[in-house]
């Protein structure tokens, strides 16, 4: 038989316990551990299902996490520029008194009307509370898309133009 700790071939070994593992070894490297007869009464030995249950949790650990799944966020909608204009126009507003109302400047609401500056929440809140309208919309965030589906992940087809 061969020495599981130093790898002499003897012709008896002994099962004992080093720092939590169970091996058969030569008289001379039994001094190392505890016999494993007496250290299974005394302590608790490694039995199979404390074995699959690290390995579980390593498995969980290894996983990888998709940190953006099942989030949401909010974000302003679509054509916002189009949506306060029309709302400012029901209320028979024009831009100069739009914007004294809300205390801003006339060109900063010319320009997020036309959709080339992005207001900021500030902003937003005030033309919302103004205008009665809401301007920004939930989202759910992390939906893989592709030509698979929502499910696929994305692959390198996804990339390569098919002639």
């Amino acid at each position: 038989m061969i020495c599981e700790m130093c790898g002499r071939d003897v012709p008896q070994t002994r099962t004992v316990i080093v720092e939590g593992s169970r091996l058969n070894v030569c008289p001379a490297c039994a001094r190392f551990g505890e016999d494993f007869k007496t250290s299974s009464a005394g302590g608790a030995p490694v039995t199979q299902s404390v074995i699959e249950e690290r390995l579980e949790k390593r498995e969980r650990r290894m996983k990888s996490k998709d940190i953006y799944a099942g989030s949401t966020s909010v974000e302003l909608v679509d054509d916002y520029g189009g949506v306060i204009r029309a709302a400012r126009e029901a209320k028979g507003m024009d831009l100069e008194k739009f914007a004294s109302s809300i205390l801003e400047k006339k060109g900063t609401i010319a320009k997020i009307e036309s959709n080339s500056l992005i207001p900021d929440d500030k902003i937003i809140k005030k033309i919302e509370k103004a205008l009665g309208i809401k301007l920004t919309e939930t989202v759910q965030s992390g939906a893989a898309v592709g030509p698979g589906g929502s499910g696929d992940r994305m692959t390198l087809a996804n990339f390569i133009k098919k002639a």
